[in-house]
């Protein structure tokens, strides 16, 4: 013990003391000069605002700014593809240079999905799980059916479509509706300006009848419809009704009945 006392009096080891000290010293003084250069103390710069911007815009500014970047693509229906819609990081955030930038963008081609099952569904229901497929509803069809605003089919490019078949997100489709007015009910239809052979032929052929005729008739084979009633406004009614027909030669002032 007494040895190490007298040792540590001696000058030897106090230069290898000051000697030991400058070496830690100097690591220490490296270590941290060395950190900031990795880590580039001092060299943090705002990320610009890219949302909105064209990816070719986008990849000119990082490009300028000494930022790496990393694309992701989504789809979305009616935006225009090729735009930046989300940055991470968000504008105004500080990072080093070189730092990576992670831009999601609006892409050209539509994913697929499957066609989801509307049959029976009213048209609010089917609207709803359409919009949830990210398919849109291009036109409807009214047909005679008891079950009003009820999806009787659905189509694609004119062809009925089946559940489960691939289709392209944003697709449009046609939806067959029923009227509630029920298969007893046809339309009306429009018979001004036919001839009664031409009339009678109509109206047969939907399961109808011709009511009363009347009008002014100098020639019955040339006559031709000038009304109806009821008209074609009234839209539905039901089979075996009859349609009074008002026919006109052209000189018509007064409605005579015709035997």
């Amino acid at each position: 013990m007494s040895k190490l006392l007298l040792y540590l009096k001696t000058q030897e080891f106090r230069k290898n003391l000051i000697y030991a000290l400058i070496t830690l010293a100097v690591f220490f003084l490296a270590v941290y000069i060395g950190l900031r250069i990795y880590t580039k103390h001092g060299d943090a710069q705002e990320v610009p605002s890219l949302k909105g911007l064209t990816i070719s815009e986008a990849k000119a500014i990082l490009d300028k700014a000494g930022l790496e970047y990393q694309i992701d693509s989504v789809y979305q229906m009616d935006a225009q593809p090729g735009l930046v819609i989300e940055q991470d990081p968000s504008p105004k955030a500080l990072v080093k240079s070189g730092r990576t930038i992670y831009l999601t963008i609006i892409t050209e081609v539509a994913p697929d999905v499957e066609f989801p099952n509307i049959i029976d569904k009213n048209l609010i229901e089917a609207s709803a799980i359409l919009n949830n497929y990210s398919l849109k509803i291009g036109d409807t069809v009214y047909v005679n059916d008891i079950a009003r605003d009820v999806v009787l089919d659905a189509k694609f490019a004119g062809q009925s479509i089946k559940p489960g078949r691939i289709i392209a997100k944003g697709s449009r489709i046609t939806l067959v509706l029923g009227n509630g007015q029920g298969a007893n009910e046809v339309e009306i239809p429009t018979l001004t300006n036919l001839t009664l052979a031409e009339a009678k032929f109509a109206l047969k052929g939907l399961g109808l009848t011709v009511g009363k005729i009347t009008g002014d008739i100098t020639d019955s084979a040339t006559a031709r419809v000038i009304k109806q009633y009821p008209d074609s406004t009234a839209r539905f009614i039901s089979i075996g009704s009859p349609i009074d027909l008002t026919l006109s030669n052209g000189t018509a002032e007064n409605n005579i009945p015709i035997q």
